[in-house]
């Protein structure tokens, strides 16, 4: 299955949302259906990171390492990183899948690697 996470394109004034909004935070459109869903692109540059290493009792690893990256579109996002000497600057390429399971729920988002 080949998985996606989507930023959202005002109809009106054409601004980019990451996380989904109810409004348009440029021009302030609100309309029914005043959206529409854009795959987010799949590289972009490591801004910051950290490592967690007190996790819930349920993560299957003792740590995770999370970044924020800047996509080729400009949108910001948080992912986990899967890299083993993390660099603010580098270039990553990033991919959906599991971060997470609990009981019989799984948990998808954004997984970076470093680009080749």
């Amino acid at each position: 299955m080949n998985l996606e996470i989507y930023a959202y394109k005002c109809r009106k004034c054409g601004q980019l949302h990451y996380p989904y909004r109810m409004m348009c935070k440029k021009c302030h459109n609100n309309e029914h259906n005043a959206f529409d869903p854009v795959p987010l692109p799949h590289k972009g540059k490591l801004l910051t990171f950290t490592r967690l290493q007190t996790l819930a009792a349920d993560f299957s690893v003792p740590d995770i390492q999370l970044g924020i990256v800047e996509l080729e579109n400009g949108i910001r996002m948080l992912g986990q990183l899967q890299i083993a000497k993390p660099k603010s600057g580098m270039a990553v390429t990033g991919s959906v899948g599991v971060v997470r399971q609990m009981g019989y729920n799984t948990y998808h988002g954004m997984i970076f690697h470093e680009a080749k």
